[in-house]
């Protein structure tokens, strides 16, 4: 692997499919991508914090409500590249990554959930993959709500050694903030045309081949809830 990887020759996919039940009070009708952040579009907030890093090719895996994205797109002024990926039925997470994968062509390539952000320093985490020769990378973070989260069991080496999808288990606080690194021996790991999930189907199956997490201590913003919403609009107040 090359350890010189920078985040331009990174492709960025974006998982901005998902339906967002727990936020449609709150949503006026968008998807959970585009919900609005004190006038500004959380999609807007996502890519100007990954472009500020040095990425610039985006892959956007869109589904529930997707014209809405796609028009965001065409009225959008940037100097990246987005490019749509359109599920016409739900695929799940895993499943959103696999309909895109003619449009990936980096290796490794980054996934992050399209309603959430995470402070990062990106190079590092990139360095960490590559020096792990990894097949995928997860970005943690300590979180005392981890039924809510990936709740994550991590050996000394940094290999991933149990993963619990919002789970009543209780031991430890290491959760996934959905970010990813992938290689592109990924996509054997992926069924075509059905729904797959990364965290309940794929990433159990991926323990002890190359599964490894990355520690941060960076701020982590998540629009899951109307609660965790508004806590959002009030963190990302300067964002304009």
């Amino acid at each position: 692997m090359n350890n010189t990887l920078k985040a331009e020759d990174i492709d960025v996919v974006l998982l901005c499919g998902g339906e967002g039940r727990r936020l449609k009070p709150v949503l006026n009708g968008r998807p959970k991508a585009l919900a609005d952040i004190n006038g500004r579009p959380f999609l807007d907030i996502l890519i100007a914090q990954l472009e500020g890093a040095g990425f610039r090719r985006f892959v956007l895996c869109t589904g529930h409500k997707a014209e809405l994205i796609s028009r965001y797109c065409k009225d959008k002024e940037t100097s990246v590249e987005i490019i749509l990926s359109e599920e016409k039925e739900p695929l799940g997470t895993a499943g959103a990554i696999k309909n895109a994968q003619s449009y990936i062509k980096s290796e490794p390539f980054m996934v992050m959930n399209g309603d959430s952000l995470c402070s990062l320093d990106f190079a590092d985490f990139i360095n960490y993959h590559t020096d792990k020769k990894a097949l995928s990378s997860i970005v943690l973070i300590n979180s005392c709500e981890a039924c809510e989260y990936g709740l994550v069991n991590l050996s000394n080496s940094g290999e991933i050694t149990g993963f619990h999808e919002k789970t009543d288990v209780k031991k430890g606080n290491l959760v996934s903030a959905g970010i990813y690194l992938f290689e592109q021996g990924i996509f054997s790991m992926i069924a075509s045309d059905k729904t797959v999930s990364l965290e309940y189907e794929l990433f159990p199956r991926i323990i002890d081949k190359g599964f490894y997490g990355y520690r941060t201590e960076g701020k982590f913003i998540d629009l899951g809830t109307p609660d965790r919403y508004k806590e959002a609009q009030v963190s990302l107040k300067g964002c304009l």
